[in-house]
């Protein structure tokens, strides 16, 4: 199971671009997280959509086609021996997404769909739900049933943060304590500095934010870390105001496991 990668004193790092944009720039942004993350003894899983299937405008980019994006996370798969991870948007796609990834990612906004859970739970691989902006940390109790009572018990869940009014999101650390009695849990430090529903339909975001939010997940004893990261997030395709600049990542991580290391023997 992937969170068995989980210890007291390292944690489990879910990292990759928004979307898979390409093989070259995929395959680059995997070779220098395998590097950073071999060097500090991190446990990664790539992450990477195949299909962006929640866009704001009909013009975003959504993908470079389903079988070419999939086939690109295999590759990474393969040549890295690391786990990979994208999400899925409806019940159809969990068989095919199964064939090419170790973990299939449920998105918030569809935490509630029942058909949605199942599937993928019977696909057998390790099923990443994310919390719902619109759900309390208890009520997530009932989206890990759902994936238990269907057979499987390879189930994490993720923190992304909560909507707080129109446009922004806020993470309520109070919420991490109740999420991990359900099932081992991530904290989105990304996802969750997005400033969502901007009027040019292009969301924003303050990625100034995401080391405080890393460390203060570290303090709260959080398993993993989830953050999206770009070699040039202003040319991401998708997502990029909110994205780490990946030439960061060396320095955050380094950071984060010397906090794991001082937080553990309180």
């Amino acid at each position: 199971m992937i969170t068995d990668k989980i210890s007291k004193d390292k944690f489990l790092l879910i990292a990759g671009p928004c979307a898979i944009e390409g093989e070259d720039i995929a395959i680059k942004i995997a070779e220098q997280l395998v590097s950073i993350t071999s060097k500090l003894s991190i446990p990664l899983v790539f992450k990477g959509s195949y299909r962006k299937a929640n866009r704001t405008r009909l013009d975003s980019f959504t993908g470079i086609g389903d079988l070419k994006a999939l086939k690109i996370l295999k590759k990474i798969n393969s040549e890295f021996n690391i786990p990979v991870i994208t999400d899925i948007h409806g019940k159809d796609e969990a068989k095919l997404a199964a064939e090419y990834v170790d973990i299939i990612q449920i998105p918030a906004f569809l935490a509630r769909q029942t058909d949605l859970l199942i599937n993928a739970a019977k696909t057998g691989k390790t099923v990443n739900i994310k919390k719902g902006q619109f759900m309390s940390a208890e009520s997530m109790k009932y989206a890990v049933d759902k994936v238990k009572q269907s057979g499987n018990n390879n189930v994490m869940l993720t923190e992304r943060g909560t909507q707080f009014g129109y446009d922004d999101l806020i993470v309520d650390f109070r919420g991490i304590s109740e999420l991990k009695k359900l099932a081992p849990t991530i904290l989105d430090v990304t996802h969750s500095v997005q400033r969502p529903n901007q009027s040019t339909g292009i969301t924003g975001g303050s990625p100034e934010h995401i080391e405080s939010l890393a460390k203060a997940g570290i303090v709260n004893n959080i398993d993993g870390i989830f953050l999206e990261t770009h070699i040039n997030p202003s040319e991401a395709k998708s997502d990029g105001s909110n994205m780490l600049d990946i030439k960061n990542l060396d320095k955050l991580l380094s950071n984060l496991l010397q906090l794991r290391e001082a937080s553990s023997k309180l």
